[in-house]
C-alpha cells in the first residue's frame, strides 16, 4: 500500500508491505528503480501490528517500479501498487507514480 503527500518540489511516499509479508518476515527492504535496485538501501521499519512502512521522498511526474524484498530472499510485490510491468525475472514489478494531476500545495 502507498500513501502519497505531494509538496512543490516532491512527493513523499509512504511505502507498506503487504501483511502476507509482514507475517513472514523479520526484515523487510523496499528496492526499486529510485534506489538502483540496491537490497539493502531502503530497510522498512517494524511498527506495532506487524506493519512494515518506510516513507521515500521521489521526484514529481514519474513513474517508479519497486518490490519487496524479505529476508534478503523472497521478493513481494504490492497488490494496491498505482499498476504493474513484467519484470525480466518471469514476474511483475509494482509502479507508483507520482504524477501530481494539479495535487500540488
Amino acid at each position: 500500500m502507498v500513501k502519497k503527500k505531494f509538496m512543490k518540489t516532491k512527493c513523499q511516499v509512504t511505502f507498506e508491505a503487504p501483511q502476507s509479508a509482514a507475517e513472514t518476515g523479520e526484515n523487510i527492504h523496499l528496492v526499486g528503480d529510485f534506489n538502483d535496485w540496491d537490497e539493502k538501501a531502503t530497510p522498512m521499519e517494524k511498527k506495532r501490528g506487524n506493519r512494515f512502512t518506510v516513507t521515500v521522498d521521489l521526484k514529481l511526474d514519474h513513474e517508479y517500479q519497486y518490490r519487496f524484498l524479505v529476508d534478503g530472499s523472497q521478493w513481494h510485490n504490492d497488490w494496491e501498487a498505482d499498476k504493474y510491468v513484467p519484470n525480466p525475472f518471469s514476474g511483475d514489478n509494482s509502479v507508483v507514480s507520482t504524477h501530481s494531476n494539479g495535487h500540488n500545495e
